[in-house]
């Protein structure tokens, strides 16, 4: 009888960490991960649950008079896909009124673990390079400059997927996309294509924003998450650092 409720406690953890870490590595806010996790918990009967979610870390931990059982899992990329944060969040509601069973469950998370991203790699292009032409508008630019922008933010996108892909390094990426969409810029304005650089260089770099971060770092921090928050935020910093750098660098060698 033991064995069966300790096998039924470690697939319950199993259930509860694989929903943690989907919605951490697309992005999800640390509070809303620790709620759903302990949602779950608790709706297959487990009252004595406790969690601490970090952005590359989740402890969790089911207690109860019978067995004591502690798991960490390591976070080692973290995306955007708010598709999968509504799935596993809609998911976690009806496990909440009984509809799975902790097999169905844990099956269920598996196939929205291992799905891939909902859009195709060229319409992620398409719309990283319509915002970035919108985005001049909204800034008061010209509409002269709507076209190369949109051209300058679907390029540098494409490269930032590619290099991204090839050099697994934190914000190197970010870095050299910022470079290019420098040097793009300078040689439409200089070749007459382009009437304002510093509009172009603002709608093209807009994509790359780490602004769902910056947002989840601010909730974090008033929801009491400091240790998360401070991470976020630092990480948001960071990456605006590295659009910066790559736009200055161009912009002083030029």
């Amino acid at each position: 009888m033991n064995k069966l409720i300790k096998r039924k406690k470690y697939t319950i953890d199993e259930v509860c960490i694989l929903a943690g870490q989907i919605m951490l590595e697309s992005g999800a806010e640390t509070y809303r991960v620790e709620d759903t996790m302990s949602r779950i918990a608790k709706s297959y009967g487990v009252e004595c649950v406790e969690s601490y979610v970090t952005p590359t870390a989740i402890v969790f931990t089911v207690d109860d008079d019978l067995i004591t059982n502690t798991k960490m899992k390591r976070i080692n990329k973290r995306g955007t896909d708010l598709n999968k944060i509504a799935v596993v969040n809609h998911l976690s509601r009806e496990i909440s009124e009984g509809k799975w069973s902790l097999q169905e469950a844990y099956k269920k998370l598996i196939e929205v673990h291992r799905s891939t991203f909902v859009y195709s790699v060229w319409l992620q292009i398409l719309a990283a390079a319509i915002v970035s032409g919108c985005f001049v508008i909204m800034f008061q630019g010209k509409w002269f400059d709507f076209l190369p922008t949109v051209v300058t933010g679907g390029f540098a996108y494409f490269c930032f997927l590619i290099i991204d892909r090839i050099v697994q390094v934190r914000f190197f990426s970010e870095f050299i996309t910022a470079a290019i969409i420098g040097l793009i810029s300078h040689l439409l304005v200089y070749y007459g294509f382009g009437m304002e650089i510093d509009k172009i260089i603002i709608g093209s770099v807009m994509p790359l924003v780490p602004g769902l971060l910056i947002t989840n770092a601010i909730r974090d921090l008033i929801s009491g998450h400091l240790v998360s928050g401070l991470a976020k935020g630092a990480e948001a910093l960071l990456t605006a650092m590295a659009i910066g750098s790559g736009i200055a660098i161009i912009i002083g060698l030029i």
